[in-house]
Protein backbone atom coordinates (compact mmCIF):
# COMPACT_ATOMS: atom_id res chain seq x y z
CA UNK A 1 0.00 0.00 0.00
CA UNK A 2 2.81 2.15 0.78
CA UNK A 3 4.36 2.16 -2.36
CA UNK A 4 1.33 3.11 -3.93
CA UNK A 5 1.13 6.16 -1.53
CA UNK A 6 4.51 7.09 -2.60
CA UNK A 7 3.46 8.25 -5.98
CA UNK A 8 -0.04 9.84 -4.75
CA UNK A 9 -1.37 12.55 -7.16
CA UNK A 10 -3.13 15.36 -6.34
CA UNK A 11 -5.05 14.95 -9.15
CA UNK A 12 -8.38 14.56 -7.66
CA UNK A 13 -8.36 18.41 -6.73
CA UNK A 14 -8.76 18.98 -10.38
CA UNK A 15 -12.23 18.25 -10.05
CA UNK A 16 -12.27 20.31 -7.47
CA UNK A 17 -11.52 23.90 -9.41
CA UNK A 18 -12.25 25.95 -5.89
CA UNK A 19 -9.64 24.40 -4.03
CA UNK A 20 -7.06 24.42 -6.05
CA UNK A 21 -4.27 26.92 -4.37
CA UNK A 22 -6.71 27.36 -1.23
CA UNK A 23 -5.86 26.44 2.52
CA UNK A 24 -7.37 23.05 1.91
CA UNK A 25 -5.38 22.20 -1.13
CA UNK A 26 -1.97 22.73 0.91
CA UNK A 27 -3.20 21.47 4.07
CA UNK A 28 -3.74 17.91 2.24
CA UNK A 29 -0.23 18.13 0.24
CA UNK A 30 1.56 19.26 3.85
CA UNK A 31 -0.17 16.02 5.29
CA UNK A 32 0.75 13.55 2.55
CA UNK A 33 4.80 14.74 2.76
CA UNK A 34 4.33 14.80 6.36
CA UNK A 35 3.20 10.96 6.10
CA UNK A 36 6.05 10.09 3.42
CA UNK A 37 8.94 11.70 5.92
CA UNK A 38 7.22 9.72 9.50
CA UNK A 39 7.48 6.62 7.47
CA UNK A 40 10.55 7.13 5.94
CA UNK A 41 12.61 8.91 8.46
CA UNK A 42 16.07 6.95 9.84
CA UNK A 43 16.40 5.12 6.62
CA UNK A 44 19.21 5.75 3.94
CA UNK A 45 16.99 7.48 1.26
CA UNK A 46 15.88 10.52 -0.20
CA UNK A 47 12.66 12.35 -0.57
CA UNK A 48 12.06 13.56 -4.27
CA UNK A 49 8.96 16.25 -5.32
CA UNK A 50 8.51 16.49 -8.67
CA UNK A 51 6.63 20.22 -8.83
CA UNK A 52 4.78 20.56 -12.20
CA UNK A 53 1.54 21.30 -13.91
CA UNK A 54 -0.52 18.68 -16.27
CA UNK A 55 2.36 17.19 -18.03
CA UNK A 56 3.68 15.96 -14.35
CA UNK A 57 0.57 15.18 -12.85
CA UNK A 58 -0.27 12.79 -15.72
CA UNK A 59 -3.67 14.10 -17.03
CA UNK A 60 -5.96 11.30 -18.09
CA UNK A 61 -3.45 8.27 -17.36
CA UNK A 62 -3.33 6.30 -14.59
CA UNK A 63 -0.97 7.21 -11.78
CA UNK A 64 1.51 4.46 -12.09
CA UNK A 65 2.06 5.62 -15.65
CA UNK A 66 2.67 9.71 -15.07
CA UNK A 67 6.90 9.95 -14.96
CA UNK A 68 6.85 10.06 -11.35
CA UNK A 69 4.75 7.47 -10.92
CA UNK A 70 7.03 5.34 -13.82
CA UNK A 71 10.36 6.86 -11.54
CA UNK A 72 9.02 5.43 -8.04
CA UNK A 73 8.43 1.87 -10.24
CA UNK A 74 12.35 1.85 -11.59
CA UNK A 75 13.69 2.99 -7.98
CA UNK A 76 11.86 0.30 -6.24
CA UNK A 77 13.32 -2.12 -9.25
CA UNK A 78 16.71 -1.14 -8.50
CA UNK A 79 16.19 -1.32 -4.88
CA UNK A 80 16.47 2.35 -4.38
CA UNK A 81 15.20 3.30 -0.48
CA UNK A 82 14.43 6.77 -2.02
CA UNK A 83 10.72 8.60 -2.45
CA UNK A 84 9.00 10.38 -5.35
CA UNK A 85 5.83 12.55 -4.68
CA UNK A 86 4.23 13.50 -7.85
CA UNK A 87 3.39 17.20 -6.66
CA UNK A 88 1.98 17.90 -10.60
CA UNK A 89 -1.30 20.27 -10.30
CA UNK A 90 -3.11 20.64 -13.66
CA UNK A 91 -3.72 24.03 -14.94
CA UNK A 92 -0.09 24.99 -12.65
CA UNK A 93 2.32 28.38 -13.51
CA UNK A 94 4.96 29.12 -12.34
CA UNK A 95 3.67 31.98 -9.86
CA UNK A 96 1.31 28.99 -8.44
CA UNK A 97 4.58 26.88 -7.98
CA UNK A 98 6.13 29.93 -6.40
CA UNK A 99 2.99 29.59 -3.90
CA UNK A 100 3.29 26.17 -3.15
CA UNK A 101 6.98 26.18 -2.94
CA UNK A 102 7.70 27.02 0.69
CA UNK A 103 4.84 24.54 1.59
CA UNK A 104 6.64 22.04 -0.22
CA UNK A 105 10.16 22.98 1.44
CA UNK A 106 8.65 22.47 4.77
CA UNK A 107 8.78 18.77 4.66
CA UNK A 108 12.68 19.00 3.65
CA UNK A 109 13.13 17.46 0.52
CA UNK A 110 16.22 16.23 -0.95
CA UNK A 111 15.52 17.13 -4.65
CA UNK A 112 12.78 19.09 -6.81
CA UNK A 113 12.18 18.27 -10.23
CA UNK A 114 10.83 21.99 -11.59
CA UNK A 115 8.55 21.16 -14.34
CA UNK A 116 6.24 24.65 -14.88
CA UNK A 117 6.04 26.89 -17.35
CA UNK A 118 4.39 25.44 -20.09
CA UNK A 119 1.19 26.62 -18.96
CA UNK A 120 2.56 30.21 -19.17
CA UNK A 121 3.81 30.49 -22.23
CA UNK A 122 0.56 28.98 -23.36
CA UNK A 123 -1.05 31.26 -22.32
CA UNK A 124 1.38 34.18 -23.73
CA UNK A 125 2.53 34.95 -20.30
CA UNK A 126 5.94 37.74 -20.34
CA UNK A 127 8.31 36.08 -20.34
CA UNK A 128 10.19 37.89 -17.78
CA UNK A 129 7.70 37.45 -15.49
CA UNK A 130 8.27 33.39 -16.11
CA UNK A 131 11.64 33.57 -15.54
CA UNK A 132 11.42 36.00 -12.39
CA UNK A 133 9.01 33.16 -10.80
CA UNK A 134 10.85 30.66 -11.56
CA UNK A 135 14.37 32.20 -10.91
CA UNK A 136 12.71 32.83 -7.29
CA UNK A 137 11.64 28.97 -6.53
CA UNK A 138 15.65 27.53 -7.47
CA UNK A 139 16.69 30.57 -5.31
CA UNK A 140 14.26 29.31 -2.24
CA UNK A 141 15.18 25.34 -3.05
CA UNK A 142 19.00 26.26 -3.16
CA UNK A 143 18.53 28.35 0.40
CA UNK A 144 17.19 25.55 1.74
CA UNK A 145 19.59 22.91 0.51
CA UNK A 146 17.11 21.32 -1.60
CA UNK A 147 18.97 20.57 -4.69
CA UNK A 148 16.76 21.30 -8.30
CA UNK A 149 16.59 19.24 -11.63
CA UNK A 150 15.39 21.76 -14.19
CA UNK A 151 13.23 20.68 -17.05
CA UNK A 152 12.84 22.86 -19.98
CA UNK A 153 9.58 23.64 -22.02
CA UNK A 154 8.76 24.31 -25.46
CA UNK A 155 5.80 26.03 -26.87
CA UNK A 156 4.08 25.10 -30.47
CA UNK A 157 5.80 27.53 -33.22
CA UNK A 158 2.20 29.57 -33.89
CA UNK A 159 3.21 31.70 -31.24
CA UNK A 160 6.14 33.70 -33.33
CA UNK A 161 9.70 33.51 -33.04
CA UNK A 162 10.41 36.08 -31.10
CA UNK A 163 8.10 34.66 -28.19
CA UNK A 164 9.18 31.29 -28.73
CA UNK A 165 12.42 32.34 -28.49
CA UNK A 166 12.39 34.14 -25.35
CA UNK A 167 10.67 31.38 -23.36
CA UNK A 168 12.62 28.73 -24.72
CA UNK A 169 16.12 30.84 -23.90
CA UNK A 170 14.83 31.11 -20.23
CA UNK A 171 15.26 27.31 -18.89
CA UNK A 172 18.80 27.03 -20.17
CA UNK A 173 19.87 31.06 -18.39
CA UNK A 174 18.40 29.63 -15.48
CA UNK A 175 20.81 25.96 -15.27
CA UNK A 176 23.70 27.68 -16.25
CA UNK A 177 22.88 31.07 -14.03
CA UNK A 178 22.36 28.25 -10.94
CA UNK A 179 24.25 25.17 -12.70
CA UNK A 180 21.58 23.04 -12.45
CA UNK A 181 21.22 19.96 -13.55
CA UNK A 182 19.28 20.07 -17.03
CA UNK A 183 16.71 18.35 -18.59
CA UNK A 184 16.55 20.59 -22.38
CA UNK A 185 13.02 19.60 -22.99
CA UNK A 186 10.46 17.46 -21.22
CA UNK A 187 8.91 16.31 -24.03
CA UNK A 188 12.25 15.45 -26.13
CA UNK A 189 11.01 12.41 -28.54
CA UNK A 190 7.54 13.02 -27.54
CA UNK A 191 6.02 16.16 -28.71
CA UNK A 192 4.39 15.95 -31.97
CA UNK A 193 3.94 12.55 -32.31
CA UNK A 194 0.94 11.45 -32.45
CA UNK A 195 0.99 7.71 -31.71
CA UNK A 196 2.75 9.12 -28.56
CA UNK A 197 -0.18 12.00 -27.36
CA UNK A 198 -3.44 12.39 -26.41
CA UNK A 199 -5.77 13.75 -28.78
CA UNK A 200 -5.37 16.69 -27.74
CA UNK A 201 -2.01 17.17 -29.03
CA UNK A 202 -0.35 18.31 -25.91
CA UNK A 203 -0.83 15.65 -23.06
CA UNK A 204 1.35 11.85 -23.76
CA UNK A 205 -0.13 8.66 -23.47
CA UNK A 206 1.14 5.89 -21.33
CA UNK A 207 3.75 5.09 -23.90
CA UNK A 208 4.42 8.74 -24.28
CA UNK A 209 5.23 8.84 -20.39
CA UNK A 210 7.56 5.94 -20.71
CA UNK A 211 10.04 8.01 -22.99
CA UNK A 212 9.63 11.22 -20.85
CA UNK A 213 10.47 8.65 -18.16
CA UNK A 214 13.76 7.53 -19.54
CA UNK A 215 14.98 11.14 -20.22
CA UNK A 216 13.84 12.28 -16.78
CA UNK A 217 15.69 9.56 -14.93
CA UNK A 218 19.08 9.90 -17.16
CA UNK A 219 19.40 13.33 -15.52
CA UNK A 220 18.17 12.60 -11.94
CA UNK A 221 19.90 9.17 -11.31
CA UNK A 222 23.74 10.85 -10.90
CA UNK A 223 21.85 13.11 -8.33
CA UNK A 224 21.19 9.95 -6.05
CA UNK A 225 24.57 9.57 -5.94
Amino acid sequence: MLSELHVFNFNFLRDFRVLRGSKIYLFFSLLYLIFIIGDTEGKNNLLIVALGDSLTAGYRVEESLSFPGRLQNKLEKKGLPHHIVNAGVSGDTTAGGLRRIDGILKQKPDIVILALGSNDGLRGFPPAEIEKNLDAIIKICLENKTMVLLAGMKIPPNYGPKYTGEFEAIFPRLAKKYDLPFIPFLLEGVAGKRGLNQSDGIHPKAKGYAIVTELVWQALSPMLE
